[in-house]
């Protein structure tokens, strides 16, 4: 799929493992292993409903949200990554790391 990032920190974030903004994720190695795979998974895949069969991705498309889906990054952490899909899911804008999925109050 074609991948683009609105958030040019995210991106920094995910290509390099290192940005100011996103530092307190830099600091855990298990989440940046798994984000580095959460995003490899998008970027090979042919469609977005491939994702629904990797079940540790917990692929969803959010209700409410104008053409939101998500994507969990780590078993057991909230953080999602949120992307919006385009023409079937040939491309996708990855708009943010959420850390506030189902109500989490950190």
């Amino acid at each position: 799929m074609q991948i683009v990032f609105e958030d040019t920190d995210l991106e920094e974030l995910i290509t390099t493992g290192r940005n100011s903004k996103y530092k307190k994720y830099t600091r855990n190695a298990k989440f940046m292993k798994a984000l580095a795979t959460a995003y490899n998974y998008l970027r090979l895949s042919e469609r977005t409903n491939d994702l629904r069969s990797i079940s540790f991705l917990h692929y969803e498309q959010l209700a409410g949200t104008n053409g939101l889906s998500s994507i969990r990054v780590v078993n057991g952490m909230v953080e999602r990554i949120l992307f919006r899909e385009f023409e079937g899911g040939i491309k996708i804008i990855v708009l943010s790391l959420d850390d506030t999925h189902y109500g989490n109050k950190k």
